[in-house]
């Protein structure tokens, strides 16, 4: 006959071995949630010039912004679609039109766009991107770095339909 001992150190154990299992998914049943779209966030807006030319560089460059766009939902990857990114710089303040640029997603839903190294106005280096092209809702980012030394930041994009 086997004894099982109830104690503390066997009633955490079976009680993690529990959790670990639901956290896993193993004692829930699969959830099929959609990829929420992504908010707007408050400061995006800041400097927005509508119709930024499509650009292959913005100044000098040296400073990399980089991200995708997916829809909501599904997370499809978005190819085709219209990123404008502008930032406070070395080269230009963000209200400046040549501190403005776009680009376009590749076939993935990927973005890249090299810039002039971004610096901090009011005391944090970040910089700003935005999707107006219409087919999708509006979203307006503005994800600050960790370092004004950072030589590059990402920004993703989540739309919903219009």
């Amino acid at each position: 006959m086997t004894t099982v001992l109830i104690n503390r150190r066997n009633l955490l154990a079976a009680g993690g071995a529990v959790l670990a299992s639901e956290v896993s998914g193993l004692l829930l049943p699969a959830r099929a949630e959609g990829l929420a779209p992504t908010p707007s966030m408050r400061g995006g807006t800041n400097n927005y010039q509508k119709g930024a030319p499509i650009v292959e560089r913005i100044g000098k460059g040296g400073f990399w912004m980089s991200g995708t766009v997916r829809r909501a939902g599904d997370g499809a990857p978005l190819a085709g679609q219209r990123v404008q990114i502008w930032a406070h710089t070395v080269e230009g303040r963000e209200s400046d039109p040549q501190s403005h640029g776009a680009t376009l997603t590749d076939k993935n839903g990927a973005f890249r766009l090299e810039m002039p190294q971004i610096i901090p106005i009011f005391g944090q280096p970040h910089g700003h991107l935005a999707y107006d092209s219409g087919e999708f809702k509006s979203v307006f980012l503005r994800p600050v770095m960790r370092s004004a030394k950072d030589t590059a930041l990402e920004a993703h994009f989540v739309l919903q339909p219009a």
